[in-house]
């Protein structure tokens, strides 16, 4: 048997493995359980990302917690030197109210921002509830899938196996510079060998010169590579 009907022969097995390998990986048991995956790896980020978020919220409080205990011991002593030595006149008065009314604001201004913060704190802790609430039920229907879809699996890689020993068989008597040709042709054009159709090649359906035409139909040459796509087109 001549190279060219080994190759079509082959291609037509290998296309068939192609075709079964897209199957498997389109089925919808699959895309089902990669879809609850995706979503199980999803909540788990954004559950580590909530947590990191506490821990700074959680620093942030020590940081507040002590800048208010600064202000506050700043206040007692503010206090304390009032106490000791009362103002003597108005523009003192005024000064130690100026620094009175700082100190004070400053600690409110923190106070509100822990208001805040445990507002948040606790929106998180909300969050992070229906979170595992829901990755729980998800969970629980993804070992199912998973358990089911593994059983599919290793019955649709069996016939893949078959399909992809059967291609081997075919491409055992074709020249191995064939071979690369044909794999290298595939990475961009499927099916990688054609037949001639009219004055046409049968993947582009682009028209091929007048000179290669004769040459392919007079015998010449049982194979050509299409101008416009690459594909090996054969006459048969």
């Amino acid at each position: 048997m001549e190279q060219i009907e080994l190759l079509w022969r082959f291609q037509q097995t290998d296309m068939a493995a192609d075709a079964l390998e897209g199957e498997i990986k389109r089925s919808p048991n699959r895309m089902a359980l990669m879809k609850n995956r995706e979503f199980l790896v999803e909540q788990q980020n954004t559950v580590k990302r909530m947590e990191e978020d506490v821990s700074e919220m959680a620093d942030r409080v020590d940081v507040i917690q002590d800048a208010v205990g600064r202000l506050e011991e700043q206040l007692g002593a503010l206090q304390k030197r009032m106490d000791d030595v009362p103002p003597e006149n108005l523009d003192q008065t005024r000064e130690v109210s100026r620094d009175t009314y700082k100190l004070l604001n400053g600690i409110a201004s923190y106070e509100q921002e822990m208001k805040r913060i445990l507002r948040d704190a606790t929106d998180r802790e909300r969050q992070e509830k229906e979170i595992r609430l829901k990755y729980a039920k998800v969970k629980t229907e993804y070992d199912k899938q998973k358990i089911s879809y593994e059983v599919e699996y290793k019955e649709q890689m069996h016939a893949l196996d078959e399909k992809r020993k059967a291609a081997q068989e075919e491409a055992a008597g074709i020249d191995e510079a064939l071979m690369k040709r044909y794999q290298l042709i595939k990475q961009h054009c499927v099916p990688p060998v054609t037949r001639l159709f009219g004055d046409q090649c049968g993947g582009c359906n682009m028209s091929l010169p007048s000179v290669t035409l004769r040459n392919l139909k007079s015998g010449a040459g049982r194979m050509i590579e299409c101008e416009t796509c690459g594909r090996m087109i054969i006459q048969t």
